[in-house]
């Protein structure tokens, strides 16, 4: 697909091309605008699918005032899913507290076999979760168990939790059901369903009791009843006759599911007029206890799969320890409870008739899960090995029946706890990338971009990631990926060194000149070491100054720093009287040394003239012309630095030349690099600093 890109950053206009099925590398010098091609195209992709404005996120500031300049990408219509590799990614997914990478579970062990397999396993136990499913009164009565349960409070060795609903509502006694002596007026108001709302606005008005005689709501005088209206706030509390309330009603309900002993006894416990005694206290923790526990196996028959299977040796076994005995709750011996009961036990005999088929589910799901753990962590292992790095990691069980991956130190057993505060940025970024692999696999997106994700890593740790990425069986080969990168090396590896080893990539170089974006297709046969480079460009119909620039470099990559080096160097600094550094001190050629490294010079460029070509250098006017020809960053790069190597410069100048000649003296080791004269390796906007000065030359 051909995608256009206008009015997106530093890009006014652009064209790249990404193949289907195949990695595609972007390879590019800083600033050239990856990252904007990143963004681009995921804003179009997301204002595509949610009617959103993300590519105005990207208009240039040059262009904002201009409402004809809009962000506009073409050319992506395709593309329905998009999935990128950047920082936002890993601060977003990596490194979460309690696991490596967020859903991990969903990545690395769920899948369409294991879904199928949990499917199978749910469809033979499903005849427990309808049978239950189909009475409603189970439903309500596991709720109003667990309400009941919740009013003891928390758990005590005797006694009930002072703080509970039950010992707050009934501590002192019912007095809803027994109103103390000169209440009996407001009986139609203690005993109303809502009463503690009408308790609750009668203690808001016992403010404003003092401010006269007359009653704060009718004006008639109760000079005589102010005490009495006071001894309502006294004796009750809204709060407490709420819990009250919701405990006899709970108690209703769930009547018919009491023995009627029980029965009796409760009613007589919430009806005291004294509150409880010791005796009835253990008696209701007893009926407590009980409810607790039948419920305990209706909530279990309703959550029986295989998260409550797996670690069961027997399934027959197991499930026949999912029937109730009625016989043991005799505090819910009812007609009512054994007919709930009966539901359970009936469909859990059902279940046991596939009991065989069912562990042989279980069986087959455990084994799935152990195969994919296995695989995974090898894989993710072997390339830390690779890498040299001293971690492993594991797909651990979470005790809900999911994983989540630990990160483990090799010398140590326990898992790492807040790994990214003890990774180095290297390693958090190699574990992050490769983990967005595997999140990346799973969410088969219609395009994968890598946004520079391996240049700050040394070779080594670059080709393990290469080679995991690219190369593995469980990788990108095959998908549509979008490199972006300003590091040479994936390049030569896969185009040049290793091409048995990894698929073809489509790689181009892009060019970022004035903000119009293009790019060119590297061959195998771009990829050169420099003396390739040199041996061709000494060739080529250019300048001879310009050829030089290049035989330098040659001896420099060959460290061939000797009497030919020392003459190059001194015509580029426009020495008339010849030096070079003898054992670390400064002195003067001899003729011999200077004949001779002429002689060496020649032997690569016979028309070599020291005199005439020294005359050049020192003419500004001759340089200038020079300079203005060269149609080769690069070389006009260089012909740059001989031009201002004598001359005084303002502060400004000084930084401008610090950064030309660090940043872009192309001075690395790489061993294989792309032809200057063909690539611009040099960006435009370097020699348009360069100009400003060669132009103001006189």
């Amino acid at each position: 697909m051909i995608i256009d890109i206008l009015n997106c950053n530093n890009i006014d206009q652009g064209t790249v091309e990404i193949k289907d099925g195949l990695l595609n590398i972007k390879y590019a010098i800083n600033g050239t605008g990856k990252s904007t091609i990143s963004k681009a195209i995921c804003a179009a992709v997301s204002d595509k699918k949610n009617g959103g404005n993300e590519l105005l996120k990207l208009k240039p500031f040059k262009h904002l005032i201009d409402e004809t300049k809009k962000p506009t990408v073409n050319g992506a219509d395709s593309i329905a899913s998009v999935k990128v590799f950047d920082e936002s990614y890993i601060s977003e997914f990596v490194f979460q507290t309690d696991d490596l990478l967020k859903g991990s579970f969903d990545i690395f062990i769920r899948n369409d076999k294991y879904d199928e397999g949990l499917k199978e396993i749910e469809q033979r136990v499903d005849t427990i979760k309808k049978m239950l499913a189909a009475d409603q009164e189970i439903t309500a009565l596991i709720a109003d168990f667990n309400e009941l349960s919740s009013n003891f409070g928390k758990p005590t060795k005797t006694g009930i939790h002072g703080s509970s609903n039950v010992a707050k509502a009934l501590k002192g006694g019912n007095k809803m059901q027994h109103i103390p002596l000169g209440l009996e007026g407001y009986k139609s108001y203690i005993q109303h369903p809502e009463n503690y709302k009408w308790m609750q606005w009668q203690i808001d008005g016992k403010s404003y009791l003092d401010v006269s005689t007359d009653c704060p709501y009718c004006t008639n005088d109760i000079q005589d009843k102010k005490e009495t209206i006071k001894k309502v706030s006294e004796v009750y509390e809204p709060k407490n006759i709420q819990n009250l309330n919701k405990l006899v009603s709970v108690f209703k309900r769930l009547s018919n599911y009491f023995s009627d002993d029980t029965k009796n006894k409760i009613n007589e416990f919430v009806a005291n007029v004294d509150g409880y005694s010791d005796d009835q206290v253990e008696y209701f923790r007893e009926v407590n206890n009980q409810i607790g526990l039948l419920n305990g196996k209706f909530l279990k028959a309703q959550q029986l799969g295989f998260l409550s299977l797996k670690d069961v040796d027997k399934v027959m076994d197991e499930l026949k320890g999912y029937k109730i005995d009625i016989g043991l709750y005799h505090h819910l011996n009812s007609k009512v409870t054994k007919e709930k009961v009966d539901i359970v036990n009936n469909a859990i005999d059902e279940v046991l008739k596939e009991a065989g088929e069912l562990q042989g589910c279980i069986n087959k799901q455990k084994a799935l899960i152990e195969k994919l753990v296995k695989e995974n962590c090898l894989q993710i292992n072997a390339f830390l090995r690779n890498a040299g790095y001293r971690y492993n990691v594991n797909l651990v069980e979470d005790g809900q029946g999911k994983h989540k991956l630990k990160l483990i130190h090799l010398d140590a057993t326990a898992d790492v706890g807040e790994a990214k505060s003890h990774l180095s940025f290297g390693e958090r970024n190699a574990f992050a990338l490769v983990l967005f692999m595997f999140d990346a696999l799973k969410a088969s997106p219609d395009l994968i971009i890598l946004d520079d994700p391996i240049s700050s890593f040394d070779k080594n740790k670059k080709y393990a990631i290469v080679d995991m990425l690219f190369r593995a069986n469980n990788s990108f080969r095959g998908k549509t990926v979008l490199l972006l990168t300003h590091d040479f090396d994936p390049v030569v590896d896969m185009i040049y060194q290793h091409t048995d080893r990894f698929e073809k990539p489509f790689a181009t170089f892009i060019e970022n000149n004035k903000s119009v974006l293009s790019e060119k297709e590297i061959a195998k046969t771009d990829v050169k070491s420099f003396i390739d480079i040199h041996l061709e460009n000494l060739n080529l119909p250019i300048g001879e100054l310009n050829k030089l620039v290049y035989l330098r470099r040659y001896y420099e990559v060959t460290n061939n720093k000797k009497l030919e080096f020392a003459v190059l160097s001194n015509l580029f600094h426009k020495r008339s009287q010849l030096t070079l550094h003898d054992s670390g001190v400064l002195r003067e050629m001899t003729p011999e040394e200077i004949n001779s490294g002429i002689d060496g010079i020649k032997e690569k460029l016979l028309t070599f003239d020291y005199p005439a070509l020294l005359n050049l250098t020192v003419d500004d006017a001759a340089m200038k012309s020079l300079y203005e020809a060269t149609t080769n960053n690069y070389e006009k790069l260089h012909i740059y630095r001989i031009i201002f190597d004598d001359k005084e410069l303002d502060i400004e100048s000084l930084v401008i030349q610090k950064f030309i000649n660090e940043a872009f003296h192309i001075e690395n080791n790489s061993i294989y690099q792309l032809n200057p004269t063909k690539f611009p390796v040099v960006p435009q906007y370097v020699i348009d600093e360069c100009d400003k000065f060669v132009n103001a030359l006189s």
